[in-house]
């Protein structure tokens, strides 16, 4: 068994084929989808595909680029968009993004912390983004973890092998997605291949970052098994023992689901 731990199921081409979709992700043995969040209207969205499809949860959150419009968000706010759904599972994404920088650091920042202390409060676990801001990301969580400990997803991990060990030594957990497959991702491999299985996670960030031998076409859940296939080689490990390895390390962070 396989779960996407990441995807956006409300983006296109899905959104409007979502039935053929979930169809050849089950094919594909990919048994569990988790839409996240990235704005309210994203959200709207996935509250009525959670409702619609039993094997699909969901995720409330405020993606990094967008804090810009939601500079007045508090934790009161998430919390009363968690409580919508019993269906949603986890809250994110969140996180730090410098490389584009659409959002000013310090509201990316702010808007950060109040996803944690929700985060905190409920409990569920947090999915982090965070790129170009390694520093800034560690030192937030951490400093948060000493005053109350919470669960972290880092997803879509494309940063340096010292940061990954420095959250696995947190106690986050680490998603890869399909980047990790490209022919110039040797590094990313060489960190995935020194991070203990019982950490990692697997994501499409669908429709983005289609693994290869698929990569420049839209990605959906059932492209995960590329990036299974991959991982589970470079372990030296057989794909289905890897699969179920990570399914696992999903139930332990977000809890068994129905």
């Amino acid at each position: 068994m396989i779960i996407d731990s990441h995807c956006h199921l409300e983006y296109e081409p899905m959104g409007s084929n979502l039935n053929e979709v979930v169809n050849r992700a089950l094919k594909n043995n990919v048994k569990y989808l988790l839409s996240i969040s990235t704005t309210d209207e994203s959200y709207s969205h996935i509250l009525k595909i959670v409702d619609k499809y039993k094997n699909i949860y969901g995720t409330y959150g405020i993606h990094p680029h967008e804090t810009k419009n939601y500079t007045k968000l508090n934790e009161e706010d998430i919390i009363k968009k968690v409580s919508l759904s019993k269906k949603i599972i986890g809250i994110g994404e969140t996180g730090l993004d410098y490389y584009y920088d659409h959002s000013d650091r310090i509201i990316q920042k702010k808007i950060f912390s109040k996803h944690i202390t929700a985060s905190q409060k409920l409990n569920l676990p947090l999915i982090i983004h965070s790129r170009s801001a390694e520093e800034d990301t560690y030192q937030m969580i951490k400093a948060e973890k000493k005053k109350k400990d919470f669960k972290a997803l880092i997803h879509c991990f494309t940063g340096s092998k010292k940061f990954a060990h420095k959250l696995i030594d947190l106690g986050c957990y680490i998603s890869a997605s399909g980047v990790v497959t490209f022919k110039k991702s040797k590094e990313l491999a060489d960190t995935f291949l020194s991070l203990p299985n019982n950490r990692i996670l697997v994501e499409t960030d669908s429709p983005y970052l289609s693994p290869e031998p698929l990569r420049g076409t839209p990605n959906e859940p059932s492209n995960i098994v590329h990036t299974v296939n991959f991982l589970a080689k470079l372990k030296n490990i057989k794909p289905v023992v890897f699969a179920n390895t990570t399914s696992s390390n999903f139930f332990n962070l977000f809890g068994q689901l129905n």
